[in-house]
């Protein structure tokens, strides 16, 4: 999952992002509010994390013409603790959560695997595909129980699908939700992570649909 976090505080912005890395997600950062909206309003992010109180544009300024133009996603908002005002405007301009600072970065963790679980209709911090268990707390994958060892990115990859399994997910989709701004749009990459995953996997879920992409889907029977 590719995630944005707008941040003007340049040692919680590099704590969030160490932390949001080291839990799996690759994450495109800004400092000040312009930065920000114009990220996540030309790049197709999962969840946003989104300070109110930013330089040039402050966060419900962001987040209202987010909204005004469309943009359906999540943000989670940070808001200083007392000023329980913040939270109501945050939560009016169209936030879907919001932290007070300061907080605990596993509180954090948590409200952003929430967040993009319910955008993917999801209830539960455990996927299932057939026998395939994605564990998005502990960001761990079992197959009939058994243990898979996948690379950061091989994961990255099978939890997008599984996130939005049953449809078909260009590669297009693939590399702009799974790499940063700066990636090599042009790589084969997701082609060879597809199949060290159904190496690893040793189970018929991933589907090629020529021409569109691939689909996580249980297999046949399962």
């Amino acid at each position: 999952m590719r995630l944005l976090v707008v941040e003007d505080d340049e040692d919680l912005n590099r704590q969030l992002v160490t932390a949001l890395n080291q839990a799996g997600y690759v994450v495109d950062t800004a400092f000040d509010g312009e930065e920000g909206h114009f990220l996540g309003d030309t790049e197709p992010y999962d969840a946003v994390i989104l300070d109110i109180g930013l330089p040039r544009m402050d966060g419900l300024r962001v987040l209202e013409q987010w909204r005004a133009d469309g943009h359906k996603t999540p943000v989670l908002l940070l808001t200083a603790r007392d000023r329980w005002s913040d939270k109501v405007a945050g939560i009016d301009a169209g936030a879907d959560d919001y932290v007070a600072k300061p907080f605990h970065m596993e509180e954090v963790l948590a409200r952003v695997r929430a967040l993009l679980r319910r955008a993917a209709g999801h209830a539960s911090s455990e996927i299932e595909c057939g026998p395939i268990r994605l564990d998005t707390k502990a960001s761990r994958v079992t197959v009939d129980g058994n243990p898979i060892k996948l690379t950061s990115h091989e994961y990255r990859l099978l939890a997008y699908l599984m996130h939005h399994q049953n449809r078909v997910v260009s590669r297009t989709e693939l590399i702009e939700h799974l790499y940063d701004q700066d990636f090599d749009r042009d790589s084969n990459t997701v082609e060879v992570f597809i199949g060290r995953l159904r190496k690893k996997l040793a189970v018929d879920a991933i589907e090629t649909v020529r021409g569109l992409g691939y689909r996580v889907s249980p297999p046949v029977g399962s």
